[in-house]
């Protein structure tokens, strides 16, 4: 099959003389950069139907979905990326051999520029008519569905991996719980990753209960276990990086590895870590993941713990994770909110023994002294006691290691989910073609549908508190 090369083209904005801030803002949109190498020539694309994966930052194609999008295409769709700029973009387009677009989404809440990148999506849209748009992360699923809606898309789906107003209180998780109603409102499937996400989505009334589905027991992309292997370690990388922390045989080592924000349980881990140190000095903690400065930063206090006690190894974010679950004793997460989370998918592969917090997503991959050791959400006395168990208690932490990593092997493999999410699509009710609509019908569709979107945010917002008594 012929290799095409399409090189970056811009695509002009289309004017609308008004006065209207609204309108202003269409005006306002910039050029589109669509980087494009594609092994599938154009008489196979024109037939092969048309898929677009969308995420906020290209974070989440590379470490969430790596691999998926590349083999939607070689299973017959002809797939198109879609985020905003980053560093992981380079290595993401040179993995999946798909194209892919720019949209600069911000993973803050933007209003003039979510409505930029609203416009700049329903351009996209409507130039590439796709039959499906497949939308992951919070930013990306509230624009990416509203636009599909507008343009017409008939298949609209979102995966929830996750949801931020989990962890909000009072004013900001309404704002939330609405851009939540709002996105699934405008899909036609929402696709929680685990049936924890399932049950909160159904209790707290975000979504119709038809439009939910579960991809086989869970997971957003399943697990590489052909890297997630101890069998697969490369032992000369393996001597690098134990010279890299200084590994000693004499010590137990914790890891832990995520976004260091607070919304990780990072402050915690930290308190309990240091409070331990006098009664176990050979304890180590790992802790492999980037600070954040904009988003949920960690308070000072903690990132000078982390910098300055020799005991804590920090380590940037790396793709070697597996080498240092294959050093360590045990695999802490204390996260305050999880979706379907890959990192404890990939610590069972590796038979690193698991204690998690009790939340939602962790609870549907540990079971509490069967597969590994939960404690509640923020309870520090509680983190500190299991962890002391699971230094004391190595062989049983081993054990129940040992159960998860069957049943990972068993129903968590990244073929067996890619399979079937190729399955939802195929049987799903996709008609022959979407419909597109008229640019200015567009424009008073997307207008309505904002004021329509504002008025209801604002009502949560500003809702009295002797109708919210009542309500409930």
């Amino acid at each position: 099959m012929a290799q095409m090369t399409v090189p970056k083209f811009y695509l002009q904005p289309h004017i609308i003389p008004s006065d209207n801030p609204f309108m202003d803002a269409v005006n306002s949109i910039g050029s589109l950069t669509v980087n494009y190498t594609s092994q599938v020539s154009k008489s196979d694309k024109s037939l092969a139907k048309k898929l677009i994966r969308i995420t906020t930052v290209p974070m989440a194609l590379r470490y969430l979905l790596p691999g998926q999008m590349k083999f939607m295409q070689e299973k017959g769709f002809d797939v198109l990326m879609i985020s905003a700029d980053g560093k992981e973009l380079e290595e993401v387009i040179e993995n999946e051999k798909c194209p892919h677009l720019i949209v600069p989404m911000t993973r803050k809440i933007t209003p003039i520029q979510d409505l930029k990148c609203l416009f700049q999506l329903i351009k996209i849209f409507r130039r590439e008519k796709p039959d499906i748009v497949h939308s992951h992360t919070p930013k990306a699923g509230l624009l990416g569905m509203i636009a599909a809606k507008i343009c017409g898309v008939k298949i609209r789906v979102h995966t929830v991996a996750g949801l931020p107003m989990m962890v909000e209180k009072g004013l900001k998780f309404e704002l939330l719980k609405w851009i939540e109603k709002i996105t699934y409102a405008c899909a036609n499937h929402v696709w929680p990753n685990s049936e924890s996400l399932l049950h909160y989505i159904n209790k707290n009334k975000l979504s119709k209960p038809q439009k939910l589905n579960i991809i086989a027991k869970g997971s957003t992309n399943g697990i590489n276990t052909e890297k997630f292997s101890s069998e697969k370690i490369d032992q000369q990388k393996l001597t690098v990086i134990k010279e890299q922390i200084r590994y000693s045989n004499n010590n137990s080592y914790l890891l832990c590895m995520g976004r260091l924000v607070k919304d990780k349980g990072i402050v915690e881990l930290v308190n309990v870590f240091t409070s331990l140190q006098s009664i176990t000095p050979s304890l180590k903690l790992i802790l492999v993941g980037d600070f954040e400065e904009s988003l949920d930063p960690l308070p000072e206090e903690t990132i000078n713990v982390i910098k300055n006690n020799s005991s804590i190894i920090h380590i940037k974010w790396t793709n070697d994770v597996e080498y240092y679950m294959h050093l360590a004793d045990t695999f802490i997460f204390p996260s305050h909110r999880e979706g379907f989370p890959n990192v404890l998918l990939q610590a069972g592969a590796m038979h690193l023994p698991i204690i998690c917090s009790r939340i939602a997503g962790n609870i549907d991959i540990v079971k509490n002294n069967e597969t590994g050791l939960l404690f509640d959400q923020g309870n520090e006395q509680e983190m500190k006691s299991l962890i002391m168990q699971a230094v004391k208690q190595k062989e049983k932490m081993k054990i129940m290691a040992c159960r998860l990593k069957e049943i990972i092997y068993s129903e968590y493999q990244r073929n067996y989910i890619w399979d079937k999410i190729l399955q939802q699509y195929t049987i799903i009710d996709l008609p022959s073609q979407s419909t597109y609509l008229p640019f200015r019908l567009l424009i008073s569709r997307v207008s309505n549908l904002w004021k329509l979107s504002m008025a209801a945010i604002e009502e949560s917002i500003y809702v009295s508190p002797t109708r919210r008594l009542a309500e409930k």
